[in-house]
């Protein structure tokens, strides 16, 4: 079984072009599913049957695997069997009539306005590091990019003169606007900052770490946690939340959805549609404070 989720990792790589986000998942859970099949004697993707895929599903839920984590399971259970399907490995997709998880939707972690403009606020313009912190937290806000794409970020995919970002997942790739706040706060890394963090290293991603190498997620992470600490914010802030603030803040402001969806990337109209929820949740909130509040 092992050969042919290899095979079909390999299919989805070369031939459907998927990104590696989603290979490196394909691959964890289909390896553990197979493992799975192994300890219930079944070693042949042919053998595996519809009852044992429940088994599977059940054996999930049971563990306390979340309905999310379990739907994401299936979905890459479906892939691989079509696969095998299209191949003639097997006779029949034993997940054909297999149902997936109810997956409740939860209103993203999104900050006001006013709390991004105090986040933008927090780094100074004194040295280098706060200099390279005020422009990634300004790019990530004016563009809701993903903190992998925004670290994997290379100097050639900005634009400065006409303000976009070209950024990659696997083989997509998509550009992005940016305003002129981040337009600046660019301008000042590059021309101020950058060189002197990069050293005698000669890398080509835009932002390194104070040791001249890339910057990381994770160092990014604790970036953004440090300053949202610093602005006073309560709300618990990862690099995913200026994404969601990034999204919701647009739609608020008329915004055509399809648009937004081209920026974030989404593959699927209904991951962006969440934030209208959000919007619509605070419309009440907005205008009965705009009516009553004093200092409205």
């Amino acid at each position: 079984m092992d050969t042919d989720i290899m095979e079909f990792i390999d299919y989805m790589n070369s031939e459907r072009k998927a990104s590696r986000n989603t290979l490196v998942s394909y691959e964890r859970d289909l390896h553990q599913m197979a493992e799975y099949m192994y300890g219930r004697g079944i070693a042949d993707v042919s053998k595996v049957t519809k009852t044992a895929l429940n088994s599977y599903i059940l054996f999930l839920e049971k563990s306390g695997k979340a309905a999310s984590t379990v739907s994401r399971v299936m979905a890459s259970m479906r892939a691989f069997f079509h696969y095998e399907l299209r191949e003639s490995r097997i006779r029949k997709d034993p997940t054909e009539l297999l149902k997936t998880p109810r997956v409740e939707k939860k209103i993203p972690s999104i900050l006001t306005v006013e709390e991004v403009e105090s986040l933008l606020e927090q780094p100074g313009d004194s040295t280098p590091k706060e200099l390279r912190d005020k422009a990634m937290l300004e790019l990530l806000y004016a563009t809701g990019l993903r903190v992998s794409e925004l670290v994997g970020l290379l100097v050639d995919d900005v634009n400065l003169p006409i303000g976009f970002v070209t950024c990659r997942d696997g083989y997509k790739q998509r550009t992005v606007p940016f305003g002129r706040t981040a337009k600046q706060a660019l301008d000042r890394y590059l021309n101020h900052s950058r060189e002197l963090l990069v050293k005698d290293r000669d890398t080509p991603y835009l932002f390194v770490n104070c040791s001249g190498s890339p910057m990381s997620r994770q160092g990014f992470w604790k970036i953004i946690k440090h300053y949202g600490e610093k602005a006073g914010i309560d709300t618990e802030i990862t690099p995913h939340t200026l994404r969601h603030s990034f999204a919701a803040h647009l739609i608020g402001g008329g915004a055509d959805l399809q648009a937004v969806q081209t920026m974030l990337g989404h593959s699927d109209m209904t991951t962006t549609q969440a934030y209208v929820g959000y919007i619509k949740a605070q419309d009440p909130i907005r205008k009965a404070y705009r009516e009553a509040h004093p200092r409205k």
